[in-house]
């Protein structure tokens, strides 16, 4: 295989990690693109600019979502959880998911130097490609791609903070009555589409159940309904 249909191949890549089809594949190619290689290549663009753009989109699009999520976190909640997920460290970790490692256009030195594995570069092109979305396809295309790539992540972050884990809650609220519960699931979907459904168990009576895009995401629906009945029914 050529340099150039190895290029291909990883580019490729992204955009299926991304699920993103570019009609510009230009916009991508700029995107992994670091000023280094532009350097050394007179007439290449790097991904600065769509770095600009993109930081953006990340910022609202994350934004919009911590809002319709957490109804009670208070301003200064939410600011410190939307930092915990657009900082440096995880969006590196998202740029990693994106395939974007292999796929970077860097300089020699900056290569020689393990510019691939580099945070900072990563994280910047990881905006970049929300940037070439943008561009590409429109607002509503790029933060799909953020709901679709953070969302887990806001998650996440949510529950170590202790500011989004119904599942503990609900296991305590039983606890003190002497209960237990039982959490079964399922899962359906092709593997780039999967849905896990799981239902809460109380000896033989179901108590709540809940879907999501992973078996986490839907032990966590189903037990704030739980929560939301019993607590009701309280």
């Amino acid at each position: 295989m050529t340099s150039s249909e190895n290029e291909s191949v990883e580019i490729g890549a992204v955009s299926a990690a991304v699920q993103h089809r570019f009609a510009d594949p230009e916009l991508l190619l700029t995107a992994l693109t670091h000023r280094s290689y532009a350097a050394e290549h007179p007439g290449s663009d790097d991904y600065e600019r769509l770095e600009f753009l993109g930081d953006a989109v990340l910022e609202l699009a994350v934004t919009r979502m911590l809002f319709d999520t957490f109804p009670d976190l208070r301003e200064g909640e939410l600011t410190s959880l939307r930092q915990s997920v657009v900082s440096e460290a995880p969006l590196a970790g998202v740029a990693r998911d994106f395939a974007i490692p292999p796929a970077l256009r860097l300089g020699a030195g900056e290569d020689l130097t393990g510019g691939r594995e580099k945070d900072s570069i990563l994280s910047d092109a990881g905006e970049a490609i929300l940037g070439a979305v943008l561009v590409d396809a429109g607002y509503e295309a790029a933060a799909s791609v953020v709901r679709a790539h953070w969302s887990d992540l806001i998650h996440a972050q949510a529950v170590g903070l202790g500011r989004w884990d119904h599942k503990s809650q609900l296991l305590e609220v039983l606890a003190k009555d002497g209960l237990t519960a039982r959490f079964e699931a399922a899962g359906r979907g092709p593997d780039h589409a999967r849905e896990f459904s799981v239902t809460i168990n109380v000896g033989d009576a179901v108590i709540g159940s809940g879907t999501g895009t992973s078996k986490k995401r839907a032990e966590q629906d189903a037990a704030r309904r739980a929560l939301e009945t019993l607590l009701g029914d309280a």
